[in-house]
């Protein structure tokens, strides 16, 4: 790109009506079917607002259909669409953020473009949309409504303005990052990714979810760590009951506060942190009410600190539990980083940090480029990492302990 980037002010052809009924839906599934081409996909949600990361809004664009603007409160299956375009490459940014709304709604690409991960393969230093579309195309797109609350009803019209332009150039940034990764000689290995998110299974939900409160570092004591899950889970369910974001009800600094002091009464809650003033009696007493079930309980109920550990132990342990596996890693992190400076991509990107602690940390019994492999791709590494990571750790592998 050369000279000032282009504002772009407004979408092609305007700012389409929002669908919000089945036999506008209806049309505009047919329309998108009869297209041509990648489909440009992008949904808005109300993070920090509502709870959970359903789609408030849903922004389509494709060739010969125009673009679609489609309200998920008022239509929420969306899985006719979804089939129509089924079969067709659907190009997204930061795909793994817009999936799981997308899933929920009966939307599931077969083939997908994430032009956020292209932009990371090809070396970009910048990968959101906006420092995209303007390094690649040469537009600036306006950025200021990105953490609106979507689930605003009527959608005010500068916002519509904002969803639509989101979608207006995605396919020109897919187009364009293709010819870039083809010179590179990395588009096989973008295409490799591209799958592997496609066919990727719904996430598993996480495990003691309470335990990734921020400020749990300072929580120490089983019975603290007891008062938090309670906190936690009672704001979880009246967050859920008032469909308004977990931090507006009760925020983590105020859990983890009321967890360290273990107040003994609702006037001793209400001195704390994140309790004052502007909180009810009746809220306090249900916090409060919260605290107690925590304290009731018997030493056998406590959670552990602690999760339980999977794989292998934090790196900062290993020089003392096992300086030869400290070694190895060592050892991997540096070949790692030099493929990657080489490749001009990030090194996460080259093959996940936990795989790499992995296979140091319990190499195959036999060191040689078959046994590496196996285990690269045990682990979920692509063909194309596994060609290119298996020499790196093979040398690694081979370094002796100190």
């Amino acid at each position: 790109m050369t000279g000032a980037p282009t504002p772009l002010l407004e979408p092609r052809e305007g700012i389409p009506p929002v669908i919000a009924d089945e036999t506008a839906l209806a049309r505009v599934t047919a329309a998108f079917a009869a297209g041509s081409g990648p489909v440009a996909v992008d949904a808005e949600r109300a993070s920090g607002y509502r709870y959970g990361q359903r789609a408030y809004l849903v922004q389509l664009r494709r060739q010969g259909a125009g673009t679609a603007l489609i309200d998920p409160v008022a239509c929420p299956d969306l899985s006719g669409l979804g089939e129509a375009l089924s079969g067709v490459e659907w190009v997204l940014h930061a795909a793994t953020q817009d999936l799981p709304c997308l899933r929920e709604i009966g939307m599931i690409p077969s083939r997908l473009f994430d032009t956020e991960l292209a932009g990371r393969l090809a070396g970009f230093p910048r990968v959101g949309l906006g420092a995209m579309v303007e390094s690649v195309l040469g537009f600036v797109l306006e950025k200021g409504h990105s953490a609106v609350d979507w689930s605003t009803r009527p959608l005010p019209e500068p916002w519509l303005r904002y969803a639509a332009l989101d979608v207006e150039l995605l396919v020109d940034l897919r187009d364009a990052l293709e010819k870039e990764l083809d010179r590179q000689g990395k588009l096989e290995w973008a295409l490799q990714e591209f799958d592997a998110i496609a066919s990727a299974p719904p996430a598993e939900p996480r495990k003691d979810p309470w335990r990734r409160t921020s400020g749990m570092h300072k929580v120490r004591r089983r019975r603290q760590l007891a008062v938090v899950r309670e906190l936690w889970q009672t704001r979880d369910r009246i967050a859920q009951r008032r469909d308004v974001s977990p931090g507006k009800v009760l925020s983590d600094a105020a859990i983890v506060e009321a967890a360290l002091a273990l107040p003994g009464s609702v006037h001793a809650l209400a001195a704390l942190g994140g309790f004052g003033h502007r909180m009810g009696r009746r809220q306090l007493e249900q916090w409060q009410a919260a605290v107690d079930r925590a304290k009731a309980l018997p030493d056998s109920a406590l959670p552990q600190p602690g999760q339980p550990v999977t794989g292998p132990p934090p790196p900062r342990a290993w020089a003392d539990k096992d300086p030869a596996a400290a070694a190895r890693l060592s050892a991997a992190r540096a070949g790692v980083t030099a493929l990657a400076e080489r490749l001009t991509m990030p090194q996460e990107n080259v093959i996940s940090p936990d795989t790499v602690r992995r296979v140091c940390w319990e190499p195959p019994k036999v060191i040689d480029a078959e046994s590496v492999q196996h285990a690269l791709a045990g682990y979920g590494a692509r063909p194309w990492q596994v060609e290119l990571v298996t020499p790196v750790l093979v040398d690694a592998l081979a370094v002796k302990g100190a």
